[in-house]
């Protein structure tokens, strides 16, 4: 079974805090980056690169190679999985990722998004990804940086569903 130390969901995938911070946190010392554009992007891929530490390992998959490969990952690596929706999770999960816990980081607000939280923002299809996340026992919970305390997001979307009744 693969050795994963952190589950996050992010739009921005590494940057600062998750290349310094999480890493440094979760003890990993592999960056699985899971996004199908990305994974084709050298220039977002080289941006990625040079935020974390040497030693540190990086991988630019798209979700089925992750699906395909991650179980034959050796126990010293400890991965931190990053993908931008739960959406992206949830194809994991139901591909066979071995996933219980997801930190939620950043989901910008756009049009069409509900602000949930300060740095948390849900269309209906997050909200559905959620659910369906919930309903396979993925604990969800949000936490900017590893000081601050977890908060579990589902509360928050059945706040969110009651306020549209």
């Amino acid at each position: 079974m693969p050795n994963i130390v952190l589950s996050r969901i992010d739009e921005r995938l590494v940057h600062g805090q998750v290349g310094v911070q999480w890493v440094g946190f979760a003890g990993a010392n592999l960056v699985m980056v899971a996004n199908d554009e990305v994974a084709a992007d050298t220039l977002q891929q080289n941006l990625m690169e040079m935020v974390l530490a040497e030693g540190i390992a990086i991988r630019f998959w798209p979700l089925q190679k992750v699906i395909d490969q991650i179980h034959l990952a050796a126990d010293r690596q400890k991965i931190l999985i990053v993908c931008k929706t739960p959406g992206h999770f949830l194809q994991l999960i139901e591909g066979g990722v071995p996933i219980k816990r997801i930190n939620v980081g950043n989901m910008h607000y756009a049009n069409g998004k509900r602000q949930i939280h300060k740095t948390v923002s849900v269309d209906e299809q997050d909200v559905r990804d959620f659910r369906a996340l919930r309903e396979k026992g993925v604990k969800c919970f949000i936490q900017g940086v590893p000081t601050e305390p977890e908060q579990d997001v589902y509360p928050l979307l059945q706040d969110q569903e009651e306020g549209e009744s």
